[in-house]
């Protein structure tokens, strides 16, 4: 019966270590989907000139994962609620941060994108969203560097103290 137990906490903590070490890889994945977003946004805006709801709609078709949804929900609230593009990129991202692996800062990138967004000719929202594809650039090196410091660490140091814990047990 010890063995048992044992067992199932060198499991448990070895999978929490997984756990918190594919948060990390998962957070890089999500920043490189918001750069792909916001390229995607860039054509919309400087070549087919469709009305915002519909250039989200029309990205978020071609994205995958939560981001989809996010854009989703932004696009539904451009339509069916009396919000600013501002207000609805607000709520979407607050609500997409909740279930997501982002940062803080990254979040915060993203708002500041949100300020801008909609209320500028052609041109203007195109250096917008170049400056914040910059910063997602910059986010996207320090989870990177992030992940690769971190990620085989905590998928050890689950395992290890597991294995300690185990030990202090019997």
């Amino acid at each position: 019966m010890k063995w048992i137990g044992a067992l199932f906490i060198i499991f448990s903590t070895s999978w929490l270590g997984f756990y918190f070490a594919g948060r990390l890889s998962e957070r890089t994945k999500e920043l490189r989907a918001w750069k792909l977003a916001l390229q995607s946004l860039e054509a919309e805006v400087m070549y087919s000139q469709l009305p915002l709801q519909e250039a989200f709609r029309r990205i978020s078709s071609q994205l995958k994962g939560p981001i989809n949804g996010c854009l989703q929900d932004f696009a539904f609230q451009l339509e069916t609620c009396a919000l600013t593009a501002k207000e609805a990129w607000e709520n979407a991202l607050r609500n997409y941060f909740k279930t997501v692996s982002i940062k803080e800062s990254d979040l915060q990138v993203l708002l500041q994108f949100g300020e801008t967004i909609g209320m500028h000719d052609k041109y203007s929202q195109q250096k917008q969203i170049i400056l914040a594809l910059k910063h997602l650039e910059r986010e996207e090196q320090e989870a990177l560097d992030s992940q690769s410091n971190y990620e085989r660490m905590s998928k050890m140091l689950g395992v290890l103290s597991g294995i300690l814990i185990v030990i202090l047990l019997l």
